[in-house]
């Protein structure tokens, strides 16, 4: 198979395992997915959920949030792990969503990068999944998956995300990028497949006989 024949078939096949794309992390509007998103880093999305109600019933938007002690919030998202990074930079972007957004979550990539702990996926995955934007979050699973299927040859999360866009119209991107993850999660696995086990693999590298070595992001 060419390239773009691989991304036409995985597009089309992960359309049809994955028809609905439900936003793994729990929230109910930018701000809150804002904070699942960066307690996901070096974390599980279903820790994630399980932290995530007892801080919302304290603090569900900037000025309530921005109001706890650091303590506080460290205290509730330590199972998260990272706390001590993660509860600070939780107030401090909640007091300047008050400072300079009206207490709103902006709708612009700039500045959702500008707040303490928030890089450039979970920017990302803000853009997409609460305003609609075309973007395509690429997280380290994302990262390798696409070297599987012979989508890229980025050494870091920011080529194989450049090379995504370029391969897939961008009407899909955001949805796509979640089927990505929900086949990584069931199928291709880091430790079950290695480039030759999943029906995605064995389809677009028939031939393949060794273990597909790739890149850490």
């Amino acid at each position: 198979m060419l390239i773009a024949e691989r991304a036409d078939y995985i597009l089309h096949r992960l359309q049809e395992l994955y028809p609905e794309t439900p936003v793994p992390l729990d929230h109910s509007d930018p701000f809150t997915l804002l904070i699942a998103v960066l307690l996901s880093a070096q974390c599980t999305d279903e820790r994630v959920n399980q932290v995530t109600p007892a801080l919302f019933a304290l603090a569900d938007n900037p000025a309530d949030m921005a109001a706890l002690d650091v303590e506080q919030i460290r205290a509730i998202i330590r199972p998260c792990g990272l706390s001590p990074q993660k509860s600070k930079a939780i107030k401090r972007l909640s007091e300047i969503l008050l400072e300079e957004h009206g207490g709103s979550v902006p709708a612009d990539m700039e500045a959702l990068e500008r707040l303490p702990g928030v890089g450039h996926k979970t920017a990302s995955v803000v853009m997409s999944q609460a305003f609609g934007v075309p973007a395509f979050p690429v997280d380290t699973h994302i990262h390798r998956l696409a070297q599987r299927w012979g989508l890229t040859r980025g050494k870091s999360v920011v080529q194989t995300e450049r090379d995504l866009k370029r391969l897939f119209p961008k009407e899909y991107w955001n949805r796509l990028h979640l089927q990505i993850i929900f086949y990584g999660r069931q199928y291709c696995t880091a430790r079950g497949c290695d480039g030759r086990v999943c029906e995605i693999c064995r389809t677009c590298y028939p031939n393949r006989k060794h273990p597909k070595k790739c890149h850490k992001a």
